[in-house]
């Protein structure tokens, strides 16, 4: 990597850092003033439609889900696609996350470091916080078109736990013939 790049993958990395920063802060200042149930709700729908739009870039960049009768197979594809949503809405500078299948059909999702909470810390701004990790998940599967059938954190980041362990599972097949 040439020197430019590397000047511009760090401005890069600071300008995702001050925008986190500035929505910490925005969190904060909607929380002082409305409440904190208000910041969280309002929170959850922004966050929610910025993960079905990345969702739905992924989707048209990758086509149409598999459904080649192969489940594991086509859930192999699907978590590719969720940790390519994952790279989009957070580079990796700024998270640590996995995606793996326990069993047959239960998507875990872990992340061991997530910059929102670092940043929400910094503010100020955690306590009473709620992080809308389900809201992006389930955005992410309306973007590439699957409906979930379970989505819900086991452990969080920011109730102290060593890592957020999400868990999803998906309607089959994975896709519909259908256009929005």
């Amino acid at each position: 990597m040439s020197m430019s790049e590397g000047n511009h993958r760090a401005q890069t990395v600071e300008a995702y850092r001050l925008w986190w920063q500035h929505d910490a802060h925005w969190y904060q200042g909607v929380a002082k003033r409305f409440g904190q149930e208000a910041a969280n709700e309002i929170n959850a729908e922004a966050i929610r439609k910025v993960a079905v739009q990345i969702g739905q870039r992924v989707a048209r960049q990758c086509g149409v889900l598999p459904d080649s009768g192969d489940p594991g197979k086509d859930l192999a594809e699907l978590l590719r696609r969720y940790d390519e949503c994952g790279d989009r809405m957070f580079p990796r500078e700024l998270r640590n996350a996995s995606t793996e299948v326990e069993g047959d059909d239960l998507i875990v999702r872990t992340l061991t470091r997530n910059f929102a909470i670092t940043m929400l810390r910094m503010a100020g701004s955690l306590d009473g916080y709620q992080c809308p990790c389900t809201d992006i998940h389930a955005g992410w599967a309306e973007g590439l078109g699957v409906t979930l059938t379970e989505n819900r954190a086991e452990s969080c980041l920011r109730d102290g736990d060593k890592a957020c362990r999400l868990l999803m599972r998906v309607a089959t097949p994975l896709s519909t013939d259908t256009e929005d």
